[in-house]
C-alpha cells in the first residue's frame, strides 16, 4: 500500500435533530432505506440520542416525555449495493464523537438489572424515576457525574461508542431497536468504540445497515439500563465482503483483539453464543481442531458483559490478537478500512 491512501466515495448523511419524529426508523427491518451507496464508502452523519432529544434537564422523565415504544431511533437503513444473503458486512467506525455537550442518564421504572421489570415481575412498587445530566468536554475527554442527593461530582473518561448497529433480520422481520440478535442492534457494548470494525451477516438484499444509541460511556452490563445517552457525529467506511462466507453472529476487530458476541437470554446462553463463536473463529484463523481451539480459548478469552438489560442479553467473548500471532482476521480488512478512515479524517 503507497503511504498515500486514496479516499473513496463520501457520502454526507443530514439527520434531521429537531425534525419530526414520527419520520424516524425505530426497527431493524421492516422499513425502506433511506439512501444507497456502493461497498467501500464512507458514510460521514450523525445520530440522536435513544430518547430523540427529548430529554434536556433533571425534572424530565423519559415516561413522560417518551413513547415506550418508540427509543433508540436509528441513522439509516442504507442500501449497500451489491450486498445479498451470505455475504458479510464490515462496518469501520472512524470517529465517533459527541455531538452537544451534555448527556442524559436516567433510571425507567421495570427496567434495569437491579428492579423489578416485566420479565422478573414482583409485588413491590418500582424504583424511583430520575435523571442524571452529565457535562460532556470533549477536549478534556472527560464526562462529569453530579449526585442528585448530593454535593458529589466525579470526573469519569469519556469513551464514546454505539449502542446500536445492525442490518435488517432475515425473513423479512422487523425488530425492535431495543432488541439485540444475530442482526446485531441493541448489543449495547462498550466496545463497540471507534477503532473498531464490526461485522454483520448480511440477511436480505443490500443489507439495510443502520446504526445509532449514541454512549458517552457506558459501564459494562448497562446495569441501571441507561448509559450517558447523546447524540453522535460519527465517520464509518462501509464494506463488503463476498465469497468468505456469512458470520453467523456480530464479529468485532480492534488493532489488538478479535471479538464475537451473543445475545439471547438466560444470560449463560448469551455467554455460550459468544464463546462457541470464538472457538469456531480461532479454529477458522489458526487450523486448531473444535477440541483443541476450545481448550485454547477455555484459558485466554475474556468475557465482558455488554447489557443484563435489553429484551435479550449481549455478552461478549474476545481474545487478545499476540495470543496467536500470524493469524489474519477476516482477510486484513479491519486494517485496511482503518486506513482509509485515516485518510479521511486527516482531510476533513
Amino acid at each position: 500500500m503507497s503511504t498515500h491512501q486514496a479516499i473513496p466515495a463520501v457520502v454526507h448523511y443530514e439527520m434531521d435533530h429537531e425534525g419530526d419524529p414520527s419520520r424516524l426508523v425505530y426497527t431493524f427491518g421492516g422499513v425502506e432505506a433511506r439512501a444507497s451507496f456502493r461497498p467501500g464508502t464512507i458514510l460521514d452523519t450523525s445520530t440522536l440520542d435513544c430518547f430523540a432529544g427529548k430529554i434536556h434537564s433533571i425534572h424530565d422523565h423519559a415516561s413522560e416525555v417518551c413513547d415506550p415504544r418508540y427509543l433508540n431511533p436509528q441513522t439509516g437503513p442504507f442500501y449497500v449495493e451489491g450486498a445479498e444473503p451470505g455475504d458479510t458486512l464490515a462496518v469501520h467506525f472512524a470517529s465517533i464523537e459527541p455531538r452537544t455537550t451534555y448527556g442524559v442518564s436516567t433510571t425507567v421504572p421495570l427496567f434495569g438489572a437491579l428492579t423489578a421489570t416485566g420479565f422478573t415481575a414482583m409485588l413491590h412498587s418500582p424504583l424511583p424515576e430520575m435523571t442524571w445530566i452529565y457535562d460532556i468536554d470533549a477536549e478534556a475527554r472527560t464526562v462529569r457525574y453530579e449526585a442528585r442527593d448530593s454535593e458529589a461530582i466525579y470526573q469519569l473518561p469519556l469513551d464514546p461508542m454505539h449502542g446500536t448497529v445492525g442490518v435488517a433480520p432475515a425473513l423479512s422481520e422487523a425488530r425492535s431497536a431495543l432488541t439485540p440478535g444475530d442482526w446485531g442492534g441493541n448489543m449495547d457494548t462498550p466496545e463497540m468504540r471507534a477503532g473498531v470494525t464490526c461485522y454483520l451477516g448480511v440477511n436480505v438484499e443490500g443489507a439495510l445497515f443502520s446504526f445509532g444509541d449514541g454512549h458517552a460511556r457506558q459501564g459494562e452490563g448497562e446495569t441501571c439500563g441507561v448509559a450517558v445517552e447523546t447524540a453522535m457525529d460519527s465517520v464509518v467506511v462501509v464494506d463488503l465482503i463476498k465469497g468468505a462466507g456469512r458470520v453467523a453472529w456480530p464479529r468485532l476487530e480492534s488493532d489488538t483483539e478479535i471479538m464475537t458476541t451473543g445475545s439471547t437470554r438466560p444470560l449463560e446462553d448469551a455467554f455460550r453464543i459468544s464463546h462457541v463463536q470464538l472457538v469456531q473463529w480461532v479454529a477458522e484463523l489458526t487450523g486448531l481442531s473444535i477440541m483443541d481451539a476450545y481448550q485454547f480459548v477455555a484459558q485466554s478469552a475474556q468475557t465482558p458483559i455488554a447489557n443484563v438489560v435489553d429484551t435479550n442479553y449481549t455478552v461478549i467473548a474476545k481474545l487478545k490478537k499476540s495470543y496467536v500471532p500470524g493469524i489474519d482476521p477476516m482477510g486484513g480488512v479491519h486494517q485496511r478500512l482503518r486506513a482509509v478512515g485515516e485518510a479521511y479524517l486527516a482531510t476533513r
